[in-house]
């Protein structure tokens, strides 16, 4: 059974070249065998928002925050994700995140 490691390579293997569906479903994998994996999470929900699942992509960023809550790549994704869906009051507190973070400060001690 390939480790998680190897698997998230292949899925960016596949994303860089444009097969976004197979790197959805190794990044699908990547998450169901380590849930905790911050980068799988973030990974799959660029995925799913550049195939426009945007709701899915949302769930997957909002699992991403919650991993690593003084990440801000996870925060500017989920605001990205949050305008593609119209929503521009949580666009816009995912993008406050972001900016505390580029700051310097932290969104969770």
């Amino acid at each position: 059974m390939p480790s998680v490691q190897n698997l998230f390579d292949d899925a960016n293997g596949h994303f860089a070249i444009g097969e976004i569906d197979e790197a959805t479903a190794l990044y699908r994998q990547c998450v169901a065998l380590d849930p905790d994996f911050f980068d799988g999470w973030h990974a799959l929900g660029m995925a799913l928002l550049k195939t426009d699942h945007v709701k899915e992509a949302i769930g997957c960023g909002l699992q991403a925050v919650t991993l690593k809550p003084n990440d801000l790549l996870a925060w500017t994704s989920l605001s990205q994700m949050y305008v593609r869906d119209g929503n521009i009051p949580e666009a816009e507190a995912a993008k406050g995140n972001a900016r505390i973070l580029s700051l310097g400060g932290r969104v969770v001690k």
